[in-house]
Protein backbone atom coordinates (compact mmCIF):
# COMPACT_ATOMS: atom_id res chain seq x y z
CA UNK A 1 0.00 0.00 0.00
CA UNK A 2 1.87 3.22 -1.23
CA UNK A 3 2.96 5.61 1.66
CA UNK A 4 1.89 3.12 4.32
CA UNK A 5 5.49 3.17 6.24
CA UNK A 6 5.00 7.16 6.19
CA UNK A 7 1.45 6.00 8.35
CA UNK A 8 1.79 7.74 12.35
CA UNK A 9 1.25 5.36 15.19
CA UNK A 10 -2.25 4.75 16.38
CA UNK A 11 -2.80 4.85 19.85
CA UNK A 12 -6.14 2.96 20.93
CA UNK A 13 -8.27 2.34 23.68
CA UNK A 14 -10.53 -0.36 24.91
CA UNK A 15 -11.55 -1.95 28.00
CA UNK A 16 -12.61 -4.97 29.48
CA UNK A 17 -15.29 -5.85 27.06
CA UNK A 18 -15.28 -9.87 26.34
CA UNK A 19 -14.73 -11.04 24.21
CA UNK A 20 -14.65 -7.99 22.56
CA UNK A 21 -11.64 -6.66 24.06
CA UNK A 22 -10.10 -7.68 27.24
CA UNK A 23 -6.76 -8.29 29.43
CA UNK A 24 -5.42 -11.76 29.12
CA UNK A 25 -2.44 -12.47 31.33
CA UNK A 26 -1.48 -8.46 31.25
CA UNK A 27 -1.99 -8.16 27.55
CA UNK A 28 -4.73 -6.91 25.25
CA UNK A 29 -7.04 -9.89 24.03
CA UNK A 30 -10.13 -10.65 22.06
CA UNK A 31 -11.94 -10.28 18.74
CA UNK A 32 -11.70 -6.87 18.08
CA UNK A 33 -7.82 -7.19 19.21
CA UNK A 34 -7.32 -9.39 16.95
CA UNK A 35 -9.02 -7.76 13.95
CA UNK A 36 -6.92 -4.31 15.38
CA UNK A 37 -3.60 -6.03 15.29
CA UNK A 38 -4.64 -7.62 11.94
CA UNK A 39 -5.15 -4.47 10.37
CA UNK A 40 -1.94 -3.08 11.79
CA UNK A 41 -0.03 -5.66 10.37
CA UNK A 42 -1.31 -5.67 6.84
CA UNK A 43 -1.25 -1.14 6.33
CA UNK A 44 2.15 -1.53 8.31
CA UNK A 45 1.11 0.85 10.98
CA UNK A 46 2.17 0.90 14.76
CA UNK A 47 -0.31 0.59 17.39
CA UNK A 48 -0.54 1.00 20.79
CA UNK A 49 -3.66 -0.49 22.41
CA UNK A 50 -4.69 0.83 26.49
CA UNK A 51 -6.89 -1.20 27.94
CA UNK A 52 -8.57 1.23 30.58
CA UNK A 53 -12.14 2.47 32.02
CA UNK A 54 -14.52 3.33 29.38
CA UNK A 55 -15.29 6.35 30.24
CA UNK A 56 -11.61 7.54 30.17
CA UNK A 57 -11.25 5.82 26.70
CA UNK A 58 -14.09 7.61 25.67
CA UNK A 59 -12.81 11.20 27.03
CA UNK A 60 -9.52 10.32 25.44
CA UNK A 61 -10.56 9.53 22.16
CA UNK A 62 -12.06 12.61 21.19
CA UNK A 63 -9.30 14.77 22.69
CA UNK A 64 -6.14 13.44 20.58
CA UNK A 65 -5.01 12.88 16.70
CA UNK A 66 -4.22 9.77 15.62
CA UNK A 67 -6.27 7.75 18.47
CA UNK A 68 -9.19 5.92 18.56
CA UNK A 69 -11.86 3.63 20.72
CA UNK A 70 -13.44 0.50 20.23
CA UNK A 71 -15.71 -1.74 20.24
CA UNK A 72 -17.75 1.44 19.95
CA UNK A 73 -21.22 0.87 19.18
CA UNK A 74 -22.01 3.46 16.57
CA UNK A 75 -25.31 5.61 17.67
CA UNK A 76 -26.81 9.19 16.59
CA UNK A 77 -25.49 10.77 19.46
CA UNK A 78 -21.82 9.73 18.58
CA UNK A 79 -22.25 10.08 14.51
CA UNK A 80 -20.23 13.68 14.81
CA UNK A 81 -18.18 13.12 17.39
CA UNK A 82 -15.95 10.07 15.44
CA UNK A 83 -14.71 8.85 12.50
CA UNK A 84 -15.85 5.64 11.59
CA UNK A 85 -14.43 2.01 10.81
CA UNK A 86 -16.46 -1.05 11.18
CA UNK A 87 -18.54 -2.58 11.05
CA UNK A 88 -17.24 -5.23 13.84
CA UNK A 89 -20.05 -6.94 15.31
CA UNK A 90 -23.47 -6.14 15.73
CA UNK A 91 -25.44 -6.81 19.00
CA UNK A 92 -28.39 -6.57 20.81
CA UNK A 93 -28.82 -4.48 24.46
CA UNK A 94 -31.48 -5.54 26.43
CA UNK A 95 -33.21 -4.95 30.34
CA UNK A 96 -32.65 -7.99 32.24
CA UNK A 97 -33.50 -9.00 35.52
CA UNK A 98 -32.92 -12.06 38.42
CA UNK A 99 -34.74 -15.00 36.70
CA UNK A 100 -36.14 -16.17 40.14
CA UNK A 101 -37.92 -12.56 40.88
CA UNK A 102 -40.00 -13.46 36.97
CA UNK A 103 -40.06 -9.63 36.95
CA UNK A 104 -41.45 -8.68 33.52
CA UNK A 105 -41.58 -4.99 31.21
CA UNK A 106 -43.66 -4.89 28.50
CA UNK A 107 -42.35 -1.16 27.37
CA UNK A 108 -40.15 1.23 27.75
CA UNK A 109 -42.89 3.30 29.60
CA UNK A 110 -42.66 0.23 32.00
CA UNK A 111 -38.90 0.38 32.56
CA UNK A 112 -39.28 4.11 32.94
CA UNK A 113 -41.43 3.39 35.53
CA UNK A 114 -39.46 0.64 37.05
CA UNK A 115 -37.45 1.72 40.49
CA UNK A 116 -33.81 1.30 39.42
CA UNK A 117 -31.94 0.18 36.92
CA UNK A 118 -28.25 0.12 36.48
CA UNK A 119 -26.02 0.49 33.48
CA UNK A 120 -22.38 1.44 32.31
CA UNK A 121 -21.36 4.92 32.81
CA UNK A 122 -21.18 6.14 29.23
CA UNK A 123 -21.99 2.85 27.15
CA UNK A 124 -24.04 3.67 24.28
CA UNK A 125 -27.06 2.18 26.31
CA UNK A 126 -26.81 4.60 28.77
CA UNK A 127 -26.38 7.77 26.53
CA UNK A 128 -29.30 6.11 24.77
CA UNK A 129 -31.78 5.23 27.97
CA UNK A 130 -30.37 8.78 29.25
CA UNK A 131 -31.53 11.09 26.20
CA UNK A 132 -35.22 9.46 26.33
CA UNK A 133 -35.62 10.62 29.44
CA UNK A 134 -34.92 7.86 31.77
CA UNK A 135 -34.46 9.09 35.53
CA UNK A 136 -34.17 6.03 37.15
CA UNK A 137 -30.45 4.90 35.91
CA UNK A 138 -27.42 3.71 38.25
CA UNK A 139 -24.35 3.86 36.34
CA UNK A 140 -21.27 1.83 37.43
CA UNK A 141 -17.84 1.94 35.87
CA UNK A 142 -17.14 -1.37 36.07
CA UNK A 143 -20.17 -3.44 34.31
CA UNK A 144 -18.96 -6.49 36.50
CA UNK A 145 -20.91 -4.46 39.14
CA UNK A 146 -23.97 -5.09 37.89
CA UNK A 147 -24.64 -8.76 38.73
CA UNK A 148 -23.93 -7.61 42.52
CA UNK A 149 -26.42 -4.80 42.39
CA UNK A 150 -28.58 -6.61 40.66
CA UNK A 151 -28.03 -9.75 43.39
CA UNK A 152 -28.04 -7.69 46.14
CA UNK A 153 -31.63 -6.02 45.40
CA UNK A 154 -30.42 -2.72 44.65
CA UNK A 155 -31.25 -2.49 41.21
CA UNK A 156 -34.25 -4.04 39.83
CA UNK A 157 -32.95 -4.41 35.86
CA UNK A 158 -29.64 -4.02 34.45
CA UNK A 159 -28.61 -3.34 30.59
CA UNK A 160 -26.39 -5.06 28.79
CA UNK A 161 -25.67 -6.80 25.40
CA UNK A 162 -25.84 -10.51 24.35
CA UNK A 163 -21.86 -10.77 23.36
CA UNK A 164 -20.98 -9.51 27.19
CA UNK A 165 -23.35 -11.32 29.00
CA UNK A 166 -21.70 -14.37 29.09
CA UNK A 167 -18.89 -12.64 30.85
CA UNK A 168 -20.38 -10.80 33.07
CA UNK A 169 -21.85 -13.83 34.15
CA UNK A 170 -18.67 -15.82 34.51
CA UNK A 171 -16.75 -12.82 36.09
CA UNK A 172 -18.96 -13.47 39.28
CA UNK A 173 -18.89 -17.29 38.99
CA UNK A 174 -22.66 -16.97 38.24
CA UNK A 175 -24.62 -19.53 36.24
CA UNK A 176 -26.03 -18.75 32.85
CA UNK A 177 -29.80 -18.51 34.12
CA UNK A 178 -29.52 -16.40 36.85
CA UNK A 179 -30.53 -13.55 35.00
CA UNK A 180 -33.31 -13.86 31.95
CA UNK A 181 -33.56 -10.65 28.82
CA UNK A 182 -36.88 -8.77 29.73
CA UNK A 183 -37.05 -6.62 27.13
CA UNK A 184 -34.81 -5.96 24.16
CA UNK A 185 -34.60 -2.25 23.04
CA UNK A 186 -31.75 -1.39 21.04
CA UNK A 187 -29.27 -3.34 17.91
CA UNK A 188 -26.09 -1.45 17.24
CA UNK A 189 -23.11 -2.13 15.45
CA UNK A 190 -20.00 -1.80 16.87
CA UNK A 191 -16.90 0.09 15.01
CA UNK A 192 -13.43 1.22 15.67
CA UNK A 193 -13.96 5.26 16.47
CA UNK A 194 -11.47 7.35 15.56
CA UNK A 195 -11.07 10.87 16.94
CA UNK A 196 -12.05 13.60 14.60
CA UNK A 197 -8.30 15.34 14.02
CA UNK A 198 -7.37 12.01 12.76
CA UNK A 199 -6.90 12.38 9.14
CA UNK A 200 -9.85 11.58 6.86
CA UNK A 201 -6.95 9.34 4.97
CA UNK A 202 -6.07 7.32 7.84
CA UNK A 203 -9.67 5.99 8.64
CA UNK A 204 -10.01 5.58 4.82
CA UNK A 205 -6.74 3.59 5.17
CA UNK A 206 -8.09 1.14 8.02
CA UNK A 207 -11.88 0.95 6.42
CA UNK A 208 -10.60 -0.58 3.44
CA UNK A 209 -8.24 -3.02 4.64
CA UNK A 210 -11.24 -3.81 6.88
CA UNK A 211 -13.26 -4.47 3.80
CA UNK A 212 -10.65 -6.63 2.15
CA UNK A 213 -10.34 -8.62 5.29
CA UNK A 214 -13.97 -9.24 5.38
CA UNK A 215 -13.40 -10.39 1.37
CA UNK A 216 -10.66 -12.66 1.40
CA UNK A 217 -11.92 -14.33 4.70
CA UNK A 218 -10.06 -13.44 7.68
CA UNK A 219 -12.01 -11.36 9.21
CA UNK A 220 -14.79 -14.45 9.70
CA UNK A 221 -11.87 -16.61 10.66
CA UNK A 222 -11.27 -14.42 13.25
CA UNK A 223 -15.05 -13.99 14.36
CA UNK A 224 -15.86 -17.32 14.13
CA UNK A 225 -12.80 -17.57 17.09
CA UNK A 226 -14.58 -15.96 19.27
CA UNK A 227 -18.31 -16.13 18.30
CA UNK A 228 -18.75 -19.17 16.55
CA UNK A 229 -22.27 -19.16 16.82
CA UNK A 230 -22.85 -15.35 15.55
CA UNK A 231 -23.15 -14.19 11.70
CA UNK A 232 -20.47 -12.18 11.13
CA UNK A 233 -21.24 -8.66 9.88
CA UNK A 234 -20.60 -8.07 6.21
CA UNK A 235 -19.05 -4.81 4.58
CA UNK A 236 -22.53 -2.52 5.31
CA UNK A 237 -23.80 -1.76 9.28
CA UNK A 238 -26.94 -3.77 9.75
CA UNK A 239 -30.30 -1.62 10.40
CA UNK A 240 -30.39 -0.35 13.87
CA UNK A 241 -33.33 0.75 16.17
CA UNK A 242 -33.49 4.31 15.98
CA UNK A 243 -34.73 5.92 16.93
CA UNK A 244 -35.21 3.90 20.63
CA UNK A 245 -38.21 1.36 20.32
CA UNK A 246 -38.76 -1.76 21.48
CA UNK A 247 -38.15 -4.98 19.14
CA UNK A 248 -40.83 -6.63 17.97
CA UNK A 249 -41.02 -10.13 16.85
CA UNK A 250 -40.66 -9.18 13.01
CA UNK A 251 -37.95 -7.31 14.17
CA UNK A 252 -36.02 -8.89 16.56
CA UNK A 253 -32.44 -10.68 15.62
CA UNK A 254 -32.64 -13.98 14.80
Amino acid sequence: MANACAEPRIYLYTEEYPPMNFTRNGKPAGLAVDVVQELARRIHVPVSIFVVPWARGFRLAQLQTNTGLFSTMRTEQRERIFKWVGPLTTTTSSFYALSRKKLTLKTLDDARKARAITVPLDWASYQTLLSAGFQNLEPVNDPKLMIKLLKSGRVDFMVTDQQNLPALLAAEGADPGLVTAVLPFMRNSTYIAFSRDTADDIVSVWQNALDQMKLDGAFKAIYKKWLPNDKPPGLMQDPDLSPLQEMTAENRPR
